[in-house]
This record gives C-alpha cells, sequence and structure tokens, in this order.
C-alpha cells in the first residue's frame, strides 16, 4: 500500500491486549529494572522527573546519565531488539530483548553494566505492582513477541507527539512528555503554580512519601496507560479534583469519567478508529485540562500560551 492510499490514522497500530499481554508484562518488568538504574545515578529532580524514559527513534531511552566521571545511556531498542548501553568514553553493551525471565534480564543488565566499569545499587524490587518478586527471584519464563514490542512503541510514537503539541500550549510549569515505568504509563503534567494538599498515597509497594513528592502542588495530568481496557486508556485527572470536576462536559462523546480511578477515560481504541485520531485526542487533553483549570481557578491567561504564537509554519 503507498502512502497515498493509505488510511489516514494507519499509523496508530492496533495494541489489542490479550494478543500481547505477556509481552507488555515483561516489558513493565524490564523497564522497572532500567529505571531503578536512572533512579540511583540521576540526581533528584522535582516531582521525579529524573527517573522517567522518553520515546525515541528505537524505542524508549534513559536519555544520558551521569555515572562517575562519564555518562551512560540505556535505551529499548525496538528495532533490533535489545537493550543498548553507551557510554561517552566509547564505550557499548547490549541485552538481547528476548523470551527470558525477569531474574535472566536483571542478571545480564547489571553484567554489562559491571563489564563497562559501572557500579551501581539499587532496590532490586518492582514498585506500584501488588506483587513485587525481587529481580534476581522471579524466575517465571516471559515470553516477547518483538512484533508487539515494535507496534506498541510505534503507538507511543503517535502518542508522545501529539502530547507534545498539547505541551507546547501552556507556557506554566510542565513536565517532560514521559514515561513513568512505575505504572508503565506515557504522560505530561500541567501545575497552576500553588501548593496542593498532602497526598494520601495508594499505589502497593511504594512508600507514601514518594506519593507525597510527586503531588505536593496542583496538577492537571494526562498521559496514557496500556491497561486498563482493551487496548488501552487515554487518561486524565486533577490532583487535588475540585468540586464539580467529575460532572464537566468533556470531549470527544466517548470520553466518560471512571469514578472507581477518580480520572476520564478515553479508550484507545476509539482514538485509533476515529477519522481524526490527532483532533480528538487534542480535544480530550484539552477539555479535561479545562475541567480542573476553571473549576480550580487557575490563572489561564498567565500559563496559557496565546494563539498567536502557535501559529504554524512561523519563521523566528
Amino acid at each position: 500500500m503507498t502512502a497515498s492510499t493509505e488510511a489516514p490514522n494507519a499509523v496508530w497500530r492496533d495494541l489489542t491486549l490479550t494478543e500481547w499481554e505477556g509481552t507488555k508484562d515483561a516489558l513493565h518488568l524490564w523497564t522497572q529494572v532500567v529505571g531503578k538504574v536512572r533512579l540511583a545515578l540521576a540526581p533528584m529532580v522535582n516531582q521525579w522527573w529524573q527517573v522517567p524514559l522518553y520515546v525515541s527513534a528505537r524505542g524508549l531511552t534513559t536519555s544520558l546519565m551521569p555515572a562517575g566521571d562519564i555518562g551512560l545511556e540505556m535505551e529499548f531498542d525496538f528495532v533490533d531488539h535489545r537493550l543498548a548501553l553507551r557510554t561517552t568514553d566509547g564505550g557499548h553493551g547490549e541485552v538481547p530483548l528476548r523470551p527470558q525471565s525477569v531474574a535472566e534480564f536483571y542478571g545480564a543488565t547489571m553484567g554489562a553494566l559491571g563489564e563497562l566499569g559501572i557500579s551501581v545499587r539499587v532496590l532490586a524490587r518492582p514498585v506500584e505492582l501488588p506483587v513485587a518478586v525481587p529481580f534476581a527471584d522471579d524466575l517465571v519464563a516471559r515470553p516477547y513477541d518483538a512484533e508487539a514490542a515494535e507496534r506498541f512503541w510505534q503507538a507511543l510514537v503517535q502518542i508522545s507527539r501529539v502530547m507534545t503539541v498539547f505541551r507546547a500550549r501552556f507556557q506554566g510549569k510542565v513536565s517532560p512528555v514521559h514515561f513513568f515505568w512505575g505504572a508503565a504509563d506515557l504522560a505530561v503534567t500541567r501545575f497552576s503554580g500553588r501548593e496542593a494538599p498532602k497526598h494520601p498515597g495508594g499505589p502497593p509497594n511504594c512508600a507514601d512519601w514518594v506519593q507525597e513528592l510527586a503531588y505536593d502542588h496542583e496538577v492537571s495530568s494526562c498521559g496514557f496507560w496500556p491497561g486498563g481496557s482493551e487496548e488501552g486508556s487515554f487518561y486524565s485527572y486533577a490532583y487535588p479534583a475540585p468540586d464539580g470536576f467529575a460532572e464537566w462536559p468533556v470531549s470527544p462523546s466517548v470520553a466518560s469519567y471512571d469514578a472507581s480511578l477518580g480520572e476520564f477515560i478515553l479508550p484507545y481504541a476509539a482514538v485509533r478508529t476515529s477519522s481524526d485520531p490527532d483532533g480528538d485526542l487534542l480535544a480530550f487533553f484539552q477539555s479535561t485540562y479545562e475541567a480542573a483549570a476553571e473549576l480550580a481557578a487557575w490563572d489561564r491567561a498567565a500559563l496559557e500560551v496565546p494563539d498567536l504564537h502557535m501559529a504554524p509554519g512561523r519563521v523566528r
């Protein structure tokens, strides 16, 4: 099929969960291994911004991290299906992405770091999961479907692209578009500039103070989570949620408020099969943000980028 005859939303890949759930769970745990390395090496940044991964031209990357007097990057490469390790002194290593246990992946990753002369101490067990088997003890054989992993990454490429457009519309404090390996979600968060009440915590196998630091200021946050529905879901929430948040009318019409999650939800499948995926997703992010910003009286005039500055094609 040529580009001229391809459906306009063909780049939005099918993520039917039943076809890759085992691979999804394996990747979640493997990203936690790499994420723990990033957590150990990078200095603390507000709201834990030093710990996520980022969508890259080949998969998911840590970006450059300090490792003593050199720099280290670790990247899940979903083209050649390997975890690539690169250092600023020319060193390199890799761990194949293939069917294997978490223990095998963890051992190989620590071994590859050791061969590069990098010693790192991590809390070697998962977080934000109801079952937290230490990495070295998780001997369950995990599947790895290379085509499914590539499909997931390609979906993240499209989602990150749209989220980056949404992010650009805000000139207040706003996070990068980043992949949090705790819950395995791609997120971007806007801040009102005001402090928030102490967060109650809640995620399993995660200390409450972690959430307290993450939510010490008022936020409107949106993102994508690959679980929760047949193909995963887009979400949007506010902390603290203002009165009337759940009842605010949002777009598109297929979006709804999930009281059990305390979030607005938009199924990924509804976006993928839409005649205007970008438009529908941006409408969801914008309308749910407005629910938080209007009801909590954010200073929108000061925080948002004027439309004039967003004109496409401007030469600067």
